[in-house]
């Protein structure tokens, strides 16, 4: 982006209320990630008091089945759960973008056996692939991340190539390639940068579909057990959640308000990013 457009992107942002609410709480989420360990250290897997102590007393959001802090709980399940999520788009992303630049460039035979690789992965439920893949790598943060990212790169891939096929056929590329300039700069350089907006776009909202799978595989017990994540939080008190309603409703808000914050992020960054969407 140039300067200028930074400043309209800035602008057609800013004036998107629901996203500027949405970026608020999310960096309220993401503060208590990074420092909320330091300034609540009290382990989540602690025990601190008596069994099911209702909130709003010595303990603000109560206690657990087994007398464990729930707010320590909610604060480290969050950095987990932002690590998660952030981690596996990350990845998903690269991948997507590795095979869609180069299907959407070389086409032919390499594009279609790309595509059809990608149609395979597609396919697959991706929760129940998810779910094996963790069974089988054994629970764990890191085949958690990466299970997550395996399921989640098919429709970058597709949005990469697609608007790679497209910035290929314009006069400019097709000028870079006329005198001789290799084809990974062609890509890196001059055709990748006019796809980030829709890459940004997607990669934001692919955050909130991996916190949430995160949180159901941790419902399931398909996390690291030494690893507190509210969908484990979750899953551990749906036993007593008639006795206890308050272990299972605080994880619960905060995935809804982190998932929430993402997408309305999401939104607006698509609303920002796409000028047929921008509010004149």
């Amino acid at each position: 982006m140039t300067r200028v457009d930074v400043r309209e992107f800035c602008r057609h942002f800013a004036r998107n209320r629901a996203a500027l609410l949405g970026l608020a709480l999310l960096l309220v989420i993401v503060v208590v990630a990074i420092a909320g360990p330091y300034l609540y250290p009290r382990s989540p897997f602690a025990l601190v008091g008596p069994p099911f102590r209702p909130p709003f007393g010595r303990y603000p959001l109560g206690t657990d089945m087994l007398g464990r802090d729930e707010l320590a709980g909610i604060i480290h399940g969050a950095r987990t759960s932002l690590m998660i999520g952030l981690a596996a788009t990350a990845f998903a992303t690269v991948l997507g973008v590795l095979v869609g630049s180069v299907a959407g460039f070389y086409g032919g035979a390499v594009g279609d056996g790309l595509m059809r690789v990608t149609e395979i992965f597609q396919t697959i439920p991706s929760f129940i692939f998810a779910i094996l893949i963790v069974a089988i790598l054994s629970p764990s943060i890191g085949s958690v991340i990466g299970a997550i990212a395996i399921v989640s790169w098919p429709p970058m891939a597709r949005l990469v190539r697609g608007e790679v096929q497209g910035v290929r056929s314009r006069e400019f590329v097709q000028a870079c390639m006329s005198v001789g300039m290799s084809d990974r700069r062609v890509v890196v350089v001059h055709i990748l940068p006019n796809c980030l907006p829709s890459i940004i776009v997607t990669g934001s909202l692919m955050v909130a579909t991996a916190i949430l799978t995160e949180a159901a595989l941790s419902f399931l017990g398909l996390s690291d057990p030494n690893v507190m994540s509210w969908g484990f939080m979750i899953g551990a008190a749906r036993d007593f959640l008639q006795r206890a309603w308050w272990l299972c409703a605080m994880p619960g808000v905060a995935i809804l308000l982190t998932v929430l914050a993402v997408n309305l992020v999401g939104d607006g960054l698509n609303d920002a990013l796409n000028p047929r969407l921008r509010r004149v």
